[in-house]
């Protein structure tokens, strides 16, 4: 199984890829409901996001290097430089997306993308590597949820309230919640090897708690936002809350039976931003 964690296919993490669809939609949906949006920019945002949410997955286990010292490793090493290079490879055709944007839209967007660009290299990579120092699932919220939402919102609107940032917040918790699940899913791989997460940090039991409390925190923000008449159906994520307890079911089990709890909550998340997209569509 250790081997299987490099491949490309498992290194790339496609569960994941439901953030950057789920976000970039978010703020885009938004953005329609203010005003006539750019269809091409709007495809290209949401390119982008997929790039760079690849990017940071397949660069993700770089800091692994320093954890493989034997020659049975160097199969390892090899497979993780080549992710490393093909994540990089992402990050920089996402950033040349971001370039273009920037220049249709002005340089509000262009901090948006120097704040993105700094948080996805400094995920794992040192000195930052805020991922050992067990506040990824802290930043993701802000990075790969609050930022990304407002940032394809600004790009189309080429404005920013209060509003936006309130409807961004229940997809950037459940982006969270997937980063925490895959704590989870390695807490004990994490911990044989010195690697710090948060999970770790404060020990599984603690883990499994956050991950329920986030779970409620996500539900309720969401329809708070029908009552605030922010969303007016908003409502609709109630719909996803059975496929969203699945993963509960995997929690107290082994490592190995625990493993599924990681793209069940990414197949969650999808269908969760799926009805929050819907909800945005009817509220427009």
């Amino acid at each position: 199984m250790f081997a299987d964690k490099y491949l490309f296919w498992r290194a790339l993490r496609p569960f994941s890829f439901s953030v950057a669809i789920v976000v970039c939609l978010t703020g885009i949906l938004a953005a329609n409901a203010d005003t006539q949006i750019n269809l091409f920019i709007a495809c290209l945002i949401l390119i982008a996001g997929l790039l760079l949410q690849a990017g940071v997955n397949l660069i993700n286990d770089y800091s692994d290097l320093s954890l493989l010292s034997s020659e049975l490793d160097q199969q390892f090493r090899k497979r993780i430089q080549v992710n490393f290079r093909i994540g990089l490879s992402c990050i920089f055709v996402a950033a040349v997306i971001g370039l273009f944007l920037i220049y249709q839209s002005g340089w509000v967007l262009l901090l948006y993308a120097v704040i993105g660009l700094l948080g996805a290299l400094g995920y794992t990579l040192e000195p930052v590597n805020y991922k050992r120092r067990g506040l990824a699932v802290f930043f993701v919220f802000w990075l790969m949820g609050v930022l990304m939402v407002t940032g394809a919102y600004y790009a189309l609107t080429q404005q920013l309230n209060l509003e936006i940032f309130l409807i961004s917040i229940p997809v950037s918790l459940y982006t969270s919640l997937l980063l925490l699940s895959n704590e989870i899913r390695d807490f004990e791989s994490d911990s044989k090897q010195g690697i710090r997460t948060l999970s770790v940090r404060v020990g599984y039991e603690t883990a499994t708690k956050l991950y329920y409390l986030l779970l409620v925190s996500i539900f309720v923000s969401a329809v708070s936002l029908s009552f605030l008449q922010v969303i007016s159906h908003s409502w609709l994520v109630i719909l996803s809350l059975p496929v969203a307890l699945i993963p509960l079911r995997y929690l107290d089990k082994t490592a190995e039976e625990r493993i599924p709890v990681t793209p069940l909550t990414g197949k969650a998340f999808f269908l969760f931003g799926a009805l929050y997209c819907v909800g945005l569509l009817l509220s427009a």
